[in-house]
């Protein structure tokens, strides 16, 4: 059963957090600082330059996949060298291609091979990683290894690992983006959630409570937007045992069953319904928005006509910035959000559960 209370109450929520996972969450933009200065002393020159021939993007299980796929979101069509969505690197890869990775896992035999063998193909590598293990060791001498220097429990890295994919893609020239900028504005976004806020100014609290005892339905207005989705959906299957839908705006309108459930769940006949007498699992749609302009003001305008009762979740005006700090802000929310819903609902404190999240 979700404590509401608990929320409002930073004496109670600092007892029932044991790992300090709200205190990491918040660290959010301190990760992306390290990760510049790792990247600063690691020697990021000699991964920059010429343009690769193609820009191959491993997507190992964890924060790394999303870092992936957001960067691939972001560089769009538009790019102008391909880029390579692959769980492990292409056996085609060669000396004028560039390998990107992310990993919290020291040990993951797949990305080792990997990096060894884009080294030994002549491919210039970057990757967030742990400074010892067998990754580490593949990398040694032959990579750009971002070891990092704020510890942060799994599954609160992605700050770390889309920090290390955006520098990536500044070095070769293929997105021009300001870390400090997505730094300071995660600061601001963690100061914005702060534990002692109450729920009535906090977004993360109010995106908790209103994901509490619902099917969260987390559709994306654009392409960086569905890919936080997918994030979100893991941020709260990981902390908060809730299973929720992600997928972008026009792939959900292709599933009409669940678009009308969703159009019925939102509907005005329900205006003034009861909430104590709402089935526990409704389904609340969450339009995310990342992008800003008039054309995605209009895909907006048009999904909320759509679903009258869905929430559109973007970050707010005064957050000044490109896409890259909007995705990371509204990624950051989702995760104090899932950690508040997880501490709320008690699914942190089970036995097992908080130590297999923070080890």
């Amino acid at each position: 059963m979700l404590d509401d209370s608990l929320l409002d109450d930073p004496d109670r929520l600092a007892e029932a957090d044991t790992g300090g996972l709200l205190r990491a969450a918040a660290g959010a933009g301190a990760q992306v600082r390290s990760t510049v200065e790792s990247a600063a002393e690691a020697g990021l020159d000699a991964f920059g330059g010429e343009r690769p021939r193609a820009l191959v993007l491993v997507t190992r299980p964890g924060a790394g996949a999303t870092a992936s796929r957001l960067l691939a979101a972001m560089l769009g069509p538009s790019c102008p060298v391909p880029v390579v969505l692959s769980d492990a690197a292409p056996s085609w890869v060669g000396a004028l291609d560039a390998v990107v990775a992310h990993t919290d896992d020291p040990g993951d035999a797949v990305l080792a091979e990997s990096v060894d063998l884009a080294a030994r193909r002549g491919c210039r590598v970057l990757l967030t990683a742990p400074a010892e293990g067998p990754v580490a060791a593949a990398a040694a001498g032959q990579a750009v290894l971002l070891a990092p220097r704020v510890p942060s429990p799994t599954g609160l890295t992605f700050s770390r690992a889309f920090a290390g994919g955006l520098l990536a893609v500044n070095a070769l020239g293929l997105l021009r983006t300001d870390l400090s900028a997505v730094a300071d504005e995660l600061d601001r976004e963690a100061e914005r959630n702060y534990v002692a806020h109450e729920s009535l100014v906090n977004p993360a609290k109010a995106l908790a409570l209103r994901l509490a005892e619902r099917t969260p339905l987390l559709w994306g207005l654009d392409p960086a937007a569905t890919t936080v989705a997918g994030h979100a959906a893991d941020a709260l299957a990981g902390f908060a045992g809730v299973v929720a839908d992600a997928a972008g705006y026009p792939q959900a309108m292709t599933r009409p069953v669940l678009h009308r459930t969703a159009v019925r769940a939102g509907s005005g006949e329900d205006l003034f319904a009861d909430p104590d007498e709402v089935p526990s699992g409704r389904p609340r749609v969450l339009l995310l928005a990342v992008r800003r302009g008039a054309v995605a003001e209009a895909a907006r305008r048009a999904a909320a006509d759509t679903l009258p009762g869905a929430d559109v979740v973007a970050v707010p005006e005064e957050v000044a910035g490109d896409e890259a700090v909007c995705a990371a802000v509204l990624a950051s929310r989702f995760d104090t959000a899932a950690l508040y819903l997880g501490l709320a609902l008690g699914t942190l404190g089970g036995p097992g559960v908080l130590s297999a999240v923070v080890d």
